[in-house]
């Protein structure tokens, strides 16, 4: 069984892609803009079934996720605004 913290490490993958998408340092070369949103979304929806987790308690553990929750509004706001 997992610990929160190796979960939430994890999941820092999809932080660090929807991040570097978002400020033009993640390698995008031959994908279509749909293509990306569409990376993007799936990295969105994957830190929030992530933090929705109960086993390990990722939702009640006091732990920092802001760069967690930053990084799904980061990816939204993405979205939204190359759609």
């Amino acid at each position: 069984m997992q610990t929160v913290t190796e979960v939430l490490t994890a999941a820092t993958d999809s932080v660090n892609l929807i991040n570097g998408v978002n400020t033009g340092t993640w390698e995008v070369v031959d994908m279509t803009q749909e293509e990306i949103n569409d990376m993007i979304q799936r990295n969105v929806d994957h830190l929030e079934i992530i933090l929705a987790y109960t086993d390990p308690d990722v939702v009640g553990d006091s732990l920092d996720k802001s760069s967690y929750t930053d990084a799904i509004a980061t990816g939204n706001t993405y979205i939204t605004d190359n759609s």
